[in-house]
């Protein structure tokens, strides 16, 4: 097993050009895409189906009613001329009376961006510290050879929640005799996480998305939801149509 690292969103328009094929790609955004992804599954939702634009997601749901919108733009819930989306990127919001049985159309600054930007590959993952557990024993088990560790990152910035993820999974997946190499970016993020784990409520609450969302009081309290550790004994995997189910 070979462990790589993707730490920028400005390595994502690169993936287009790789060969994908035998490549199995978890995706972390921790605050708060793959985080609310993994609990609406958890909570019962059909699928969810990432999609980058406001017009796709709006398109969608004019030709499937029954879907939910879900997203956010700079933190926020999107309401495009006055239309109101049903959710959210807050996994607080996903609970089962609202998503139970339902497929969600969900568009994020970076999280739908970096999932779509990883199409192609052999598997992807959506991932978070609330699956993290489960997603490195499915990791096992399939004993894949190129693991790719996409961090969806904040804008065109890396963001230091989703490394210290990537570090996490790293730590656990390092500690089995099938891990081969780890790659230079790879180390850096488990180098980041060891260093960090520690505190890494202080860590990620001085990040720049765990800043944003504190001074919102609606929001505030994802950032504690987001750090909890193995709640959800769930994979989050992406079907070649591009949703993504319960494993």
């Amino acid at each position: 097993m070979k462990l790589e690292a993707i730490l920028s969103p400005l390595e994502l328009p690169a993936l287009g050009k790789r060969d994908l094929r035998e490549t199995v790609c978890v995706v972390f955004d921790v605050l708060r895409a793959t985080s609310t992804f993994v609990t609406a599954l958890h909570n019962g939702a059909k699928a969810i189906v990432p999609v980058s634009e406001i017009s796709e997601a709006l398109a969608i749901k004019k030709n499937q009613p029954d879907v939910l919108l879900g997203g956010e733009r700079n933190g926020i819930r999107i309401s495009p001329e006055g239309i109101d989306f049903d959710l959210g990127n807050s996994p607080r919001e996903y609970t089962p009376e609202k998503v139970r049985s339902k497929t969600i159309v969900s568009t994020t600054t970076n999280g739908t961006r970096a999932l779509r930007a990883c199409f192609g590959a052999k598997i992807v993952l959506a991932s978070s510290f609330l699956n993290l557990s489960a997603t490195a024993k499915f990791l096992r088990q399939k004993n894949f050879g190129d693991i790719l560790l996409v961090c969806a990152g904040t804008e065109e910035n890396t963001a230091i929640e989703d490394v210290l993820a990537a570090g996490a999974l790293c730590e656990i997946l390092s500690s089995s005799a099938t891990v081969g190499t780890l790659s230079d970016s790879a180390e850096t993020a488990l180098l980041t996480y060891t260093q960090t784990k520690s505190d890494l409520a202080t860590a990620i609450g001085n990040s720049q998305n765990g800043r944003r969302l504190l001074v919102i009081p609606e929001l505030r309290d994802d950032v504690a939801f987001c750090l909890q550790r193995d709640i959800f004994p769930i994979i989050a995997k992406m079907e070649t149509n591009g949703a993504i189910r319960r494993g």
